[in-house]
């Protein structure tokens, strides 16, 4: 590893100065599994350091203990060669340090600056000093690339651009120390390079980042060292680029990985799933096609070209006009009951906030959408309900120590596998998958590409809505491209490139006959 180092000088060298962050040796234990086990890390002023590995690898874990969320059972942190040890997350930003999650902090009914000055208002006396508040705000925003009203409200706004105002906001305190948790997972590319750039200009000011992502191939675009955590443990730290990809995946998992995308083959029957001039107004025009049996349906588009807004339209989940049919059996528009019982599931993008209910336990979850099937005479069968649930936890290698474990306390990856469960045992016909391998890492995005290809081979027909264009490509048969709440055209896969699903995307490509 390059850069500045703790170890004392040889004789005749350089004093060498210690990292900004130093991490030695931290432990953390819950009930029943060690999350981190003497982990070791240094961070340097003006460098981007990536940790990286598996949901459950004790990521998550090390970025609360810095941000003051937990405290370390064992081991020790030092900014600056001073003992650190914050209380609380107040405590960490009066340290330099700030935490961006994954799952946005912001408050919805406050606006734009209060949100990018919480907690840190101006003052004049005993009064908040609304102008000076202002300017402020408007300052911060323009640093991130966004041109907003500060007094106008959060909540109608965009996962990218609040993304952005969480990064204001941390600018707000002059962290010197920047944890970012899966940053571009709600980005577009442009909103991806502005965000980068924003990072470039503040590594030139000295502000360092611990970077968490599993989108590995953009890491060596950002950073310079990588971490790699396997069981809480550190299996390796290097400069990114040393490696190559897949080595760097091994660490990652613990195994080679030889097809990253599963190969299936392909037999498309009939006609599953049609849906006829659906449309909302103002969001969608007009959406008319069709899935058959045994298909993967892609679907590609920017950022708020209607893609999520078309299939919670498709699953009732909004109001909508239009018809949607499962083999023939009408699904009535609203109606998500409807649409489960013709035998339609909607795996969402929001997994934590519409595809679980977090304080329940896995068999509840599971059992969900199940409760008509399993239920007679009013009484529920517990008994069947954590058979099947065993079933699908094995079925899926779903990581949890018990049926009876709330879904909370599970990885993000193994959270999804079970929003895959619970519509699994309604033995679905169309099942829509929006965004599956948001924010999971590398082995759990190979589980899930396993599971849809084994529904696809079964004959269950799959929508695959996703924003990264590989993804796509390699796992779909046709590819429908969206456009401002329209369809743009429909492209053969084996014929498609990243470079034509964009153009399309843009409005200056040219499909295929549908």
């Amino acid at each position: 590893m390059s850069g500045r180092t703790l170890e004392p000088p040889a004789s005749g060298e350089e004093p060498r100065v210690a990292p900004l962050l130093r991490i030695r040796g931290v432990s953390k234990d819950f009930p029943g599994v060690r999350a981190l086990d003497a982990v070791d890390l240094d961070l340097e002023a003006g460098q981007v350091h990536a940790v990286v590995g598996e949901n459950g690898a004790g990521k998550s874990t090390l970025m609360k203990i810095l941000a003051g969320a937990y405290q370390p059972d064992a081991g020790s942190l030092e900014i600056d060669g001073r003992p650190y040890a914050p209380a609380d997350p107040q405590d960490a930003i009066r340290h330099g340090v700030s935490l961006i999650y994954q799952e946005q902090q912001l408050l919805p009914h406050l606006s734009i600056g209060e949100n990018v000055l919480l907690g840190r208002l101006p003052r004049r006396g005993p009064f908040v000093d609304w102008g000076r508040a202002r300017r402020r705000a408007n300052e911060l925003l323009a640093s991130v690339g966004l041109e907003l009203d500060p007094d106008a409200q959060i909540g109608p706004l965009g996962a990218a651009q609040k993304q952005m105002i969480e990064i204001a906001r941390a600018l707000s305190v002059d962290a010197r120390i920047i944890v970012m948790d899966e940053p571009t997972a709600s980005l577009s590319d442009r909103e991806i390079e502005r965000l980068f750039t924003i990072i470039r200009d503040l590594k030139a000011r000295g502000v360092a980042f611990l970077y968490v992502s599993h989108r590995l191939e953009e890491l060596e675009r950002i950073g310079d060292i990588v971490t790699v955590l396997r069981d809480g443990r550190v299996v390796h730290r290097g400069r990114l680029g040393a490696l190559p990809l897949d080595q760097l995946i091994r660490h990652i998992v613990g195994r080679p990985i030889e097809t990253y995308f599963p190969e299936r083959e392909v037999t498309i029957d009939e006609p599953v799933l049609r849906v006829e001039g659906l449309r909302r107004a103002g969001v969608l025009h007009d959406i008319a096609f069709e899935v058959r049996a045994g298909e993967v349906l892609g679907v590609a588009g920017l950022v708020g070209s209607g893609r999520t807004e078309m299939a919670r339209a498709i699953f009732g989940a909004d109001p909508s006009e239009g018809r949607v049919t499962v083999l023939g059996r009408p699904v009535r528009p609203g109606r998500p009951d409807s649409a489960a019982r013709a035998g339609l599931g909607l795996i969402p993008e929001e997994r934590k906030t519409e595809g679980l209910v977090l304080g329940l336990s896995v068999v509840d979850n599971i059992a969900l959408p199940s409760l008509d099937r399993l239920s007679r005479w009013g009484l529920f069968n517990w008994r069947a309900a954590r058979a099947e649930s065993r079933d699908r936890v094995r079925g899926l290698r779903i990581r949890t120590p018990s049926l009876d474990t709330q879904v909370e306390s599970l990885s993000g990856g193994n959270q999804q596998k079970i929003v895959i469960a619970k519509w699994l045992a309604g033995r679905p016909r169309v099942l829509i998958f929006d965004e599956p391998t948001k924010g999971i890492d590398i082995g759990a995005k190979v589980e899930v590409y396993r599971v849809i290809n084994e529904l696809a081979g079964a004959g269950v027909a799959i929508v695959l809505i996703s924003s990264e264009m590989p993804e796509v490509l390699a796992m779909s048969d046709r590819i429908m491209v969206m456009r401002q709440g329209r369809i743009a055209g429909f492209v053969n896969a084996r014929e498609a490139t990243q470079e034509r699903l964009f153009a399309l995307a843009v409005g200056h490509g040219e499909a295929d006959v549908a």
